[in-house]
């Protein structure tokens, strides 16, 4: 238990440097099966939250609401102690996303920041904006200061390396606030992107310390007999 608790404390130091942390062994494979199964069961309820191919889930939103696993996964021991020592005690889950990258369903994601936040209902308040809709949800840009004040942490089900679509990162970037076009293209010229994983066959959780940062996905080079399932929960 106390080396676990200085490994925290070491990834906490990281994530406020450079605006990310990998913590390994986060769950067990019990709690894995048991969500993944649960994840995979679930049906399109008509409001377009998820994606298949070839009738195989590749992608689905509102997780919090279509599988009630998920969110009791975000208020579990194993989860809290991630977010609490950065957020506190009062931090709750608002958001959860399921990818699933696979052969038939591989693909790239090019440099951008997640700057919209999941809201009930749409009310117009200075600072909000613009507004989308996804799966039948009202999303916002909100304010730079409510973005800092929010955590993204991406629970890997499966092992993840370089060569599986890792999520890549531009180190820092998340301080800089929303950025232009242009800003992100002069920070992917002047800085080395990190490839976010785990040790070698470890599930890890990456936590990120604002949705601010500049991010990309990579596409899996040969992806492994069993598919690379990533579960990415924002909490805020």
């Amino acid at each position: 238990m106390n080396d676990r608790r200085i490994q925290m404390h070491i990834d906490l130091d990281n994530l406020a440097r450079h605006g990310f942390c990998v913590v390994a062994r986060v769950l067990d494979g019990e709690t894995v099966s048991s969500v993944a199964s649960a994840c995979a069961a679930a049906r399109n309820d008509g409001d377009d939250a998820t994606r298949q191919r070839n009738e195989r889930l590749y992608a689905m939103r509102n997780l919090l609401r279509l599988v009630p696993a998920v969110r009791e996964l975000a208020a579990s021991a194993a989860v809290r102690r991630i977010v609490e020592p950065v957020l506190g005690p009062a931090a709750r889950v608002v958001r959860g996303l399921l990818f699933d990258k696979t052969p038939e369903a591989n693909w790239k994601v090019a440099y951008h920041q997640d700057l919209s936040i999941a809201v009930r209902e749409r009310r117009d308040v200075a600072g909000y904006g613009p507004w989308s809709e996804k799966a039948g949800v009202e999303h916002v840009q909100p304010p730079r200061d409510v973005l800092e004040r929010m955590l993204t942490v991406r629970l890997n089900f499966d092992d993840c390396d370089a060569t599986n679509g890792p999520l890549l990162v531009l180190p820092g970037s998340y301080a800089h606030g929303v950025l232009s076009p242009a800003e992100v293209a002069r920070w992917r010229r002047d800085v080395t992107p990190r490839r976010v994983h785990g040790p070698p066959r470890r599930r890890a959780a990456h936590a990120a310390a604002a949705p601010a940062r500049v991010v990309a996905g990579g596409v899996a080079a040969s992806p492994p007999g069993r598919p690379p399932r990533v579960r990415r929960r924002r909490l805020g």
